[in-house]
């Protein structure tokens, strides 16, 4: 069957340049963007109910954008005024990037690691005597406790922001030809809002091995899989499918 329709489980990209205007130009497709999930911050009184008070931590430990807002607006509310020797470990440069969104970069302590968290954690290390606070959301990778207690370090993780399912009602009775997802918080949402979701003609593009997972729990198809070796990025993925199904179109 061929592709007219493609609905991505995600904000729209704000760049001009996103391959997904290219593939939507050159392959004469339509597609949409929705997140199925959406972020909301935990108020500054139900962290305190998680027994955080900022004063008793030297170093913060910011695992994405995400926890860097969330940090300092919790900051705010709580009314504390975060020290210049606080020290900042980021998982990834983008993360040290946007961290400069709150704080003055060259004055501040600030370890940067390569992207993965286990490429963090040899500078977590080397500081382990500062006492560390894991702002982060209510969905944790297991990795992360498990190598920070391995690293035998003082630490001490909080729910700063939550993963939320996002209202899709107004979606009842529109038909994508391909739905498009990335994480299982993604499935997970479809399934709370359309509790009887048959996919039928439906295909499902899903990016990563967890998501797979996830898809294939639900009973469901998976019919485009990235990344792969030929594929991968999702937009190459679905260029390659939609090449195939729309042939002789």
């Amino acid at each position: 069957m061929k592709v007219k329709t493609i609905l991505v489980s995600q904000p729209e990209p704000k760049i001009e340049n996103s391959p997904y205007f290219d593939l939507q130009e050159k392959q004469k497709v339509k597609i949409d963007f929705r997140p199925f999930i959406h972020v909301e911050g935990v108020p500054a009184k139900d962290i305190r109910h998680q027994k955080v008070d900022l004063n008793n931590y030297t170093a913060i430990i910011l695992t994405s954008r995400n926890a860097v807002d969330h940090f300092f607006r919790v900051a705010e509310e709580m009314r504390f005024k975060v020290p210049d020797s606080m020290k900042y470990f980021c998982q990834s440069e983008a993360v040290a990037y946007y961290l400069q969104k709150y704080v003055v970069y060259r004055k501040r302590k600030i370890y940067v690691g390569k992207r993965t968290f286990a490429e963090l954690s040899p500078l977590i290390k080397k500081y382990k005597d500062e006492k560390f606070l894991l702002p982060n959301t209510d969905k944790v990778k297991p990795l992360v406790p498990e190598t920070l207690n391995a690293l035998g370090v003082d630490w001490k993780q909080a729910t700063f922001f939550k993963t939320v399912v996002s209202d899709l009602s107004d979606l009842a009775n529109v038909y994508y030809d391909v739905l498009v997802f990335f994480s299982p918080s993604g499935i997970e949402s479809l399934f709370k809002n359309f509790p009887d979701f048959q996919q039928n003609d439906t295909r499902i593009a899903v990016f990563g091995n967890t998501t797979i997972k996830a898809v294939k729990e639900k009973g469901l198809r998976v019919d485009i899989a990235a990344p792969t070796p030929e594929t991968p990025s999702m937009t190459m993925a679905l260029e390659k499918y939609i090449e195939k199904a729309n042939k002789g179109k």
